[in-house]
């Protein structure tokens, strides 16, 4: 049968330089695109939207014993029998730290797919740092860029990216403090143990955090039939099966066991954890990563990217 997917073969040490000119290419395609779906889920998104100091008008709500006359919005109240305070949002600047997953496994792209997963983590996090960046936060990259409050954030973490070295695992985060939001996005396809034993030690530090977990939607069906050779992109090994249909169903049942683990403990730490495959709209995923830095619930975009 033809080949239902394929993966750049694992780089040698000595040519370092050529995986790192090659993820520099992609990323200026990936910051075009990571705009245009920031600018499809923006439309109708404020801010934060936390009541706090800031200028601009949120909400009216009823008056709660306690709180200062000076808050009462009289004309509101006057409307009818009840007395109303004026909420403004929050605006203080607040670090969210970005992380995308670019180890040679996120290359994979199967003909199910419309990228690889390399591609759409790059979207996600650039997306993200542009709606964020507009929002007035503070946006960061472990290891690649310290968190910089500006218009043009987005665009100053792909440069960043594009002259990052190229690195495996999750990120080092001894640099993080305070309280502060970190999105990771990778596929996460190590031992769902591991992957906690890292992560875990970041929410007893006190960072809130969301877990996005990319996928090529064959990994997640396991189409291949026949003799089929599989290759680990990380470490070169080999595995022949002569006939992969039968072993389907037994890794199916590994591979979501390991999901519903790293969910479960992401979310027994506090974090919220998203799962996203590479043929659905990159803006669902955004949106329920965005919904989740905003403390609401998840929203569907509008329209489709």
């Amino acid at each position: 049968m033809a080949s239902i997917g394929q993966i750049v073969e694992q780089t040698p040490s000595s040519e370092v330089l050529s995986r790192a000119q090659a993820r520099a290419a992609l990323v200026p395609d990936c910051m075009v695109e990571a705009k245009r779906i920031a600018n499809t889920v923006i439309s109708g998104w404020h801010g934060r939207r936390k009541r706090g100091m800031g200028e601009n008008f949120w909400q009216f709500r009823p008056y709660a014993e306690g709180e200062s006359l000076s808050r009462i919005d009289w004309r509101r109240s006057a409307r009818d029998d009840h007395t109303y305070v004026r909420d403004r949002e929050w605006e203080a600047a607040h670090t969210v730290w970005l992380w995308a997953d670019l180890s040679p496994s996120m290359m994979y792209k199967s003909t199910f797919a419309h990228v690889s997963k390399e591609s759409r983590a790059l979207v996600l996090m650039l997306a993200l740092a542009e709606i964020l960046a507009r929002s007035g936060e503070r946006i960061g990259c472990p290891g690649v860029m310290e968190p910089v409050s500006a218009r043009n954030a987005a665009e100053r973490l792909a440069t960043a990216i594009m002259h990052a070295p190229v690195t495996s695992g999750l990120p080092e985060t001894a640099m993080i403090r305070g309280q502060s939001d970190i999105v990771l996005i990778g596929d996460f396809l190590d031992d769902a143990d591991r992957v906690m034993e890292r992560i875990a030690p970041l929410g007893r530090r006190g960072l809130r955090g969301h877990v996005v977990e990319v996928a090529d939607p064959a990994e997640e069906t396991f189409p291949y039939v026949g003799r089929t050779e599989f290759t680990d992109p990380e470490t070169g090994e080999k595995l022949v099966s002569g006939r992969a249909e039968t072993i389907r169903e037994d890794y199916q049942r590994a591979y979501l066991a390991r999901r519903e683990t790293l969910g479960n403990e992401s979310r027994r730490l506090g974090w919220s954890f998203v799962f996203h495959r590479t043929d659905h709209l990159a803006s669902e995923a955004l949106a329920a990563v965005h919904g989740h830095l905003s403390g609401l619930p998840a929203q569907r975009p509008g329209g489709r990217a």
